[in-house]
């Protein structure tokens, strides 16, 4: 357990310096959660209760159409973050599903305790602003890709920014991320199987 909290202490203080009682408040904010492979963590109709730091393991986040099909919104790995972030941040319903991949294990903290360390120091409210800020441009970089990339080039793309994701997530959660069938990311990977 101790480890677990030194990893998220570690991501903390990437982007602010922790004093000894900065450290208390996030080891009596955040608790450390086993999920299990299948588990969900955020279903639809639900208020998002966490947001989940991923010490190890894999998420991926989806919503379901009326006809049925799943379009991945999101993955998250060892070192990410993940959660229905329009749910958790308004406290309303989910829209989406948010499922583990692997057997994981994730540090999570609570809507009220995340006020409550904001409020204690303006360090965790520039810690919160900074890591949505960075969200924030990940979900913008993602969007223009899709507007503007052929499903080949952002296949490649992802390939070369997430090559540890790629290997570690189902083919079709990473097709539907991507925008394209099974079997579109199927022959691209084929096709850069047979050029290395």
């Amino acid at each position: 357990m101790q480890n677990n909290f030194t990893a998220i202490e570690a991501y903390f203080e990437r982007f602010i310096p922790l004093s000894d009682e900065d450290r208390k408040a996030i080891r009596s904010s955040f608790k450390e959660v086993r999920i299990k492979k299948r588990q969900f963590v955020v279903q639809p109709n639900f208020v998002a209760a966490h947001r989940n730091y991923v010490v190890n393991g894999a998420f991926r986040s989806y919503v379901v159409a009326d006809e049925g099909q799943e379009h991945t919104i999101a993955f998250a790995i060892d070192d990410w973050w993940i959660t229905d972030y329009n749910s958790y941040i308004f406290q309303k319903p989910a829209t989406m599903f948010v499922v583990a991949l692997e057997d994981s294990i994730v540090m999570q903290v609570d809507f009220e305790k995340e006020k409550e360390l904001k409020a204690l120091h303006h360090r965790f409210e520039t810690f919160f602003r900074t890591i949505a800020e960075r969200g924030l441009a990940f979900y913008q970089r993602r969007l223009i890709s899709n507007l503007t990339q052929t499903a080949e080039e952002r296949y490649n793309e992802f390939e070369f920014k997430y090559p540890q994701i790629s290997q570690r997530v189902p083919q079709y959660a990473l097709a539907s991320f991507l925008g394209m069938t099974t079997e579109y990311l199927s022959k691209l990977r084929n096709q850069r199987t047979r050029k290395k």
